[in-house]
């Protein structure tokens, strides 16, 4: 079996987790501390997080649309594809290598979607974008960590918990929908969504070919 080769390590903001880059043949990973955050193999899950959100919102004259988490690339650009030339995309990436990698070596991946004028990248948590955001996105698609479940950064109870919901429900414009990654199920995160959102739950697999784990993703609506 081809070894993985470690590439590239970076540190969190918080500096209590390492991100480490790795490369087999033609195959990347991601890992947080020895855990696997993200595979190159197992993208159709972050794929369909933008098309199930997108849809809602494709006719839309000038879609402002929020993603929050880089990762290797596929959500945005799979929303790039989703949506109509005169849309705006903010991706909100905490980690400043992510973005890099996404520059560089993991580019290619999903076809360089950085490159795309209708793209614009903060570095800087998506907590504190939404935060200071009146409501002006038509669409916000979170991939951040491992989702409500965070695996990297507690501050994500910021994000997931109630008043987290209620900052994301006022940084959308009426009939706005928020779409959010999950490793796994999670019933009660589920109950906290439909205080403020109408709510549709969708179990999608991580391949293309119907194989690998099975995510979780949620798509809920602004009441």
């Amino acid at each position: 079996m081809i070894p993985w080769k470690h590439l590239s390590t970076a540190r969190t903001p918080d500096k209590k987790s390492e991100l480490k880059l790795y490369k087999r043949d033609t195959e990347y990973s991601i890992r947080v501390n020895g855990f696997e955050l993200m595979n190159s193999r197992m993208f159709s899950s972050e794929k369909m997080l933008a098309e199930l959100s997108c849809i809602e919102i494709a006719k839309r004259k000038k879609a402002n649309v929020l993603i929050g988490g880089l990762g290797m690339g596929y959500t945005l650009a799979a929303s790039l594809k989703s949506l109509n030339e005169d849309a705006l995309i903010t991706v909100s990436e905490l980690v400043p290598s992510v973005v890099e990698w996404n520059k560089g070596e993991l580019g290619g991946l999903a076809e360089h979607p950085l490159k795309d004028p209708r793209v614009t990248v903060l570095v800087e948590d998506v907590v504190k974008v939404i935060k200071q955001s009146k409501p002006s996105f038509d669409a916000i698609l979170l991939d951040v960590d491992n989702g409500p479940d965070g695996l990297t950064n507690e501050g994500n109870d910021r994000l997931y918990s109630l008043s987290g919901l209620s900052r994301i429900k006022q940084a959308l414009k009426p009939g706005g929908v928020v779409a959010i990654w999950s490793a796994g199920q999670d019933q009660n995160f589920t109950k906290k969504l439909k205080k403020y959102f109408h709510v549709t739950e969708k179990k999608v697999r991580a391949r293309a070919n119907n194989k690998g784990p099975m995510h979780t993703i949620w798509i809920a609506k602004k009441l």
